[in-house]
C-alpha cells in the first residue's frame, strides 16, 4: 500500500487540477558518442503499457528515464524525435491520450536503456495516474533521471510549479532517492521576437522552484523544419544512465 506523504499528495493533486541543429527526426547528423545509442532507431520498440503498480515488477533490468509534463506539452513529439522514429509514440492534439506508463526500449538488442512516457498532469489528468506515477518514482531502483517538460509558449503554470516543487522535495529528502531531475523546455519555435527573454524567465522560475534541477534543455520539434535540442536530450539521457561518461 502506498503511504501518503506531503510530497506524494502534492504530485497526486497536480494530476487532477481544474542549440545543436540536427538533420531530420532520425538524427542522422551524429556528433557525439551518446547519439550512437540512438543511431539504430529501427531497434527501438514499445515494451509495455503499465496501468497498475503490481505490473511494474514485471519490467526490470535496463536503466530508465521517465518523462512527465502537463497534458499536451509535446511529450510524444519530443520522444519520437529523441528515439528517432516519427510514429513510435502516438501523437495527438487532444490532451490526455497517454493514460499509462509506457515503456520503450532503445538501442540494438538486448537494448541499452528504457524511456518511459507518463500520463500528462493538469486539467486532463486523473488521481489514479498520479498514484501510479508516485509509486514508480518511490520504488523504481533503475530510474536514473526524471525529465519534466515545460512549454515555452505557456511558461511555467501552477501545475508545473506544483509538480516541479514536489520532485525537488523528494530529491532533497534523500529518502532512498537515486534519480536526478532535469527540465526540458519544449516548442521554443513558437516564441516570437522576445523569445530569449521568455526562455530566461522560465529558467529563472525553474531554479526558483527547484534548486536541485539540472540546467534546462531548450528544444523544438516542428512538424516541418529542423528540430533542435534533441542531441542535448540524448546526451543527458545517456549520461544519466551511465552509458557514456
Amino acid at each position: 500500500m502506498l503511504v501518503s506523504t506531503p510530497n506524494v499528495a502534492a504530485i497526486s493533486r497536480s494530476f487532477y487540477v481544474l542549440p545543436t541543429l540536427q538533420t531530420g527526426v532520425s538524427g542522422r547528423c551524429i556528433s557525439s558518442r551518446a547519439n550512437v545509442i540512438f543511431r539504430d532507431a529501427k531497434y527501438a520498440e514499445f515494451l509495455a503499457a503499465v496501468g497498475d503498480k503490481e505490473s511494474l515488477s514485471l519490467l526490470s533490468g535496463l536503466p530508465e528515464v521517465v518523462v512527465t509534463g502537463r497534458a499536451n506539452v509535446g511529450k510524444s513529439s519530443l520522444l519520437n524525435s529523441v528515439i528517432g522514429r516519427r510514429d513510435l509514440l502516438f501523437t495527438s492534439k487532444k490532451a490526455g491520450r497517454t493514460q499509462t506508463l509506457n515503456f520503450f526500449r532503445v538501442g540494438s538488442p538486448p537494448g541499452r536503456l528504457v524511456v518511459v512516457d507518463s500520463p500528462g498532469y493538469g486539467a486532463r489528468g486523473r488521481p489514479e495516474w498520479g498514484d501510479l506515477f508516485n509509486h514508480y518514482l518511490e520504488t523504481r531502483k533503475q530510474l536514473c533521471r526524471v525529465f519534466i517538460l515545460i512549454s515555452a509558449a505557456h511558461g511555467m503554470t501552477a501545475t508545473d510549479e506544483a509538480m516541479l516543487s514536489s520532485l525537488n522535495a523528494q530529491i532533497q529528502s534523500h529518502d532512498g532517492i537515486c534519480w536526478t531531475l532535469q527540465a526540458i523546455i519544449t516548442r521554443a519555435d513558437a516564441l516570437k521576437t522576445n523569445g530569449r527573454a521568455q526562455i530566461n524567465q522560465i529558467e529563472q522560475d525553474i531554479f526558483r522552484v527547484a534548486p536541485t534541477c539540472l540546467p534546462p534543455i531548450v528544444t523544438s520539434c516542428p512538424s516541418k523544419g529542423i528540430p533542435f535540442g534533441i542531441d542535448e536530450v540524448r546526451k543527458s539521457i545517456s549520461h544519466a544512465c551511465r552509458i557514456v561518461p
